[in-house]
């Protein structure tokens, strides 16, 4: 069962990499902070391929898997500029629990497509679990602008779209493929997209203009985010999608916890509720499903 430590492990640098990257998206543009984090976890990943000695596997990979690696790369890029746009105008205990619904999309598409229909009752009523959690966790009252609150929101729903199709396109594209590879693979495709984006909007001029500070913020939200999707995909590869899904989209509980440390943010008890319900959803999936 290591793929399910692995699952948690992804998890919480996941968490950590949320609070990390908020920190360093105070003052720096969004999308030079996603391209400059990727360049680090490139560099993570393939360190990783060449200590598992995976590297001498890439002539292997066949066309198919390769199409679906590029494909969960391309995916994975614009959710990440989507997440990372919403997360620099938005609060994290709002943008969050929206990108986290791509949980329950994951998981649907995983019991249609992968055929993963053990335990279908409990899977289901885990899933609308989660789904009603992160609805309550999308806490609107103590929002006074109404224009901020439209500005990042279909960022937000973009980003857990994107995710969700990251997921199953991934899932596809390394089921022959070693998982630190697929993993660097996919992110030298997200660090082409992040670029064209940073080049096609004209930003990079505000490379040279960047807060010291917050840059070791991007780059260690970098590493965490490396060490999250090496975890990640060696889970989906040799694990349950439907179950890893949900424990990875835990996330939030670490994201949480140092939100309320870091930034100050609290839940209301509408929102507390919703977290509730989806660490039970989560929980019910990876003891039964």
């Amino acid at each position: 069962m290591l793929w399910l430590l692995m699952a948690v492990l992804s998890a919480f640098f996941a968490g950590l990499t949320t609070i990390l990257a908020k920190c360093g998206i105070k003052k720096t543009d969004s999308d030079i902070a996603t391209a400059l984090r990727t360049i680090v976890v490139l560099i993570f990943s393939w360190i990783m391929v060449f200590i598992v000695g995976s590297a001498n596997t890439i002539t292997q990979i066949d066309k198919k898997s390769l199409a679906f690696l590029v494909l969960s790369g391309a995916s994975t890029g614009a959710s990440w500029i989507c997440y990372f746009k919403a997360l620099s105008i938005g609060d994290v205990n709002k943008v969050v629990p929206i990108d986290k619904s791509s949980t329950v999309l994951s998981v649907l598409l995983a019991i249609i497509l992968f055929g993963e229909t053990n335990n279908l009752p409990i899977k289901l009523i885990s899933t609308a679990f989660l789904a009603v959690g992160i609805f309550l966790m999308i806490d609107k009252k103590n929002e006074s602008n109404k224009e901020i609150r439209r500005a990042w929101l279909p960022y937000a729903v973009g980003s857990a779209v994107f995710a969700a199709l990251t997921t199953i396109f991934a899932k596809i594209g390394i089921s022959d493929v070693e998982s630190n590879l697929g993993t660097a693979i996919r992110t030298g495709v997200v660090l082409v997209i992040a670029w064209l984006i940073v080049f096609a909007k004209g930003k990079q001029k505000k490379l040279k203009n960047i807060d010291k500070k917050e840059l070791v913020f991007i780059s260690l939200s970098g590493v965490t985010t490396g060490a999250s999707w090496l975890c990640y995909y060696y889970a989906i590869q040799n694990g349950i999608v439907s179950v890893v899904v949900p424990i990875d989209k835990m996330s939030i509980l670490v994201t949480i916890i140092f939100s309320y440390v870091v930034f100050h943010e609290k839940l209301s008890k509408k929102a507390l509720v919703g977290l509730l319900l989806m660490v039970c959803g989560t929980l019910a999936m990876t003891v039964w499903g």
